[in-house]
């Protein structure tokens, strides 16, 4: 019985051993790890119109209010429709009930419909917005970066964020002493790509003598993008 007890000592002390091995090895994985952090930036030109335009009308009778706004509506659709490179994408419409002073009982019905207008033709825009301001009113105007323009930079951004993760990399194994390094993690974010925020437009073309169709005044801008690479490297040393 006592060499059967001792043996089974043997036995767990020999597993534990070697339920530890990953644990070391685990270990060792952490020696000579630095975490580093590089960012590369650049401009990248909203080249994306956005516009916004609606009507919004009212009337005592509901169904002649719908008529009249699917009208205006239509021959807008029909009028931004031959114009090329122009993507149209018709936005929210909804109606709401007008009551009377008091608050208590209803007067009419309030409609409004909206189109959104995208180009990077930013003078064909321009100009169709002009046009269609004759029967519709401007909700909105902004720039953004168009989805293509987006992937194109986010590719050269990775590249050289790389680059400069690397260039960090040899500087920091230089300075320790090392005879080279290896990547353990490297992790790629990009920001500074915005969202489209619909804001009013303020400049306008000041209309001719004849009444000619008035053109938003455009001044698109850039934005500054950015890739960050986060990782860590295992410094080798001599």
């Amino acid at each position: 019985m006592y060499t059967f007890r001792r043996s089974a000592t043997l036995l767990a002390l020999s597993i534990g051993a070697i339920a530890s091995l990953p644990a070391l090895a685990a270990d060792e994985l952490h020696y000579n790890q630095i975490s580093l952090r590089a960012e590369v930036s650049q401009e990248v030109a909203r080249d994306l119109m956005i516009v916004t335009l609606y009507t919004e009308e009212q009337n005592s009778d509901p169904a002649k209010l719908a008529a009249d706004v699917s009208t205006t509506m239509n021959k807008a659709l029909a009028q931004a429709k031959q114009v090329k490179d122009i993507t149209l994408r018709q936005g929210s419409r909804n109606s709401y009930p007008v009551y009377d002073t008091k608050g208590q009982k209803i007067t009419g019905w309030r409609e409004r419909a909206e189109l959104r207008l995208e180009s990077s033709d930013f003078a064909a825009l321009s100009k169709l917005t002009g046009e269609l301001l004759t029967d519709l009113k401007m909700g909105g105007m902004d720039f953004a970066i168009a989805t293509p323009t987006r992937k194109a930079s986010e590719d050269a951004l990775l590249k050289d964020a790389v680059t400069a993760f690397k260039a960090r990399a040899q500087l920091a194994t230089d300075a320790l002493g090392g005879k080279g390094y290896k990547i353990v993690n490297l992790n790629l974010n990009s920001n500074g790509y915005p969202q489209p925020f619909m804001r009013a437009p303020m400049m306008m073309k000041a209309a001719s003598m004849d009444g000619a169709p008035v053109n938003p005044e455009v001044e698109a801008g850039t934005s500054q993008v950015s890739m960050t690479a986060d990782g860590s490297i295992e410094v080798l040393l001599p």
